[in-house]
């Protein structure tokens, strides 16, 4: 997609450009093939937002591997988070005794994460890691330790690659910063 496309026109700025993101996501597969060496890891997508993140993880990732994916509700079509977690789609496996990484697109206030990964932990994991594309420490509500993340990122809203504003931009294939003119009618 050419940065003069329509949904561009909605950024006020490209924060990664998309061979940004393709280095970062090949050194973290390489990362995590080094440190899971000899295991056979449950990488959990989370729907829908970490799709673009988990298909090319998970092949930058030279290890036999499970896929699975959760979809978890907390933000609705609005620029924060709710606070109120909702598992919508369940694992269809049992993870008793499995080495899980939940990948998500951002780990932002830590709410849904916290809590997904307590849920994870009840059902008898081995481990359970946090992997994400972005990581916004700046705007953490609750301790939660990732492991993994791609870039550490200022306090914008940010779409493309997956990520989204009400059901759009998901498909740019560069981050960028969402000109507050679109969302500034929120309430």
């Amino acid at each position: 997609m050419d940065t003069n496309a329509r949904l561009y026109q909605d950024l006020d700025r490209i924060l990664l450009t998309r061979d940004q993101i393709q280095e970062a996501v090949k050194k973290l597969g390489e990362k995590i093939t080094r440190d899971y060496e000899g295991k056979k890891p449950v990488l959990i997508g989370i729907l829908r937002g970490a799709v673009v993140f988990f298909a090319d993880l998970v092949r930058e990732i030279d290890l036999p591997l499970e896929m699975e994916f959760m979809a978890i509700s907390s933000y609705g079509s609005s620029t924060k988070s709710s606070g109120v977690v909702r598992i919508v789609k369940d694992l269809d496996r049992d993870i008793t005794g499995k080495d899980v990484l939940v990948v998500e697109d951002i780990v932002d206030s830590g709410l849904t994460l916290s809590h997904l990964k307590q849920v994870l932990e009840t059902r008898n994991a081995a481990s359970v890691s946090i992997v994400t594309l972005l990581d916004k420490p700046a705007r953490r509500k609750v301790p939660l330790e990732v492991q993994y993340s791609c870039f550490s990122i200022p306090d914008a809203f940010v779409v493309g690659y997956g990520l989204d504003y009400d059901e759009k931009y998901r498909n740019l294939p560069d981050i960028g910063v969402l000109h507050p003119r679109i969302y500034t009618d929120e309430d």
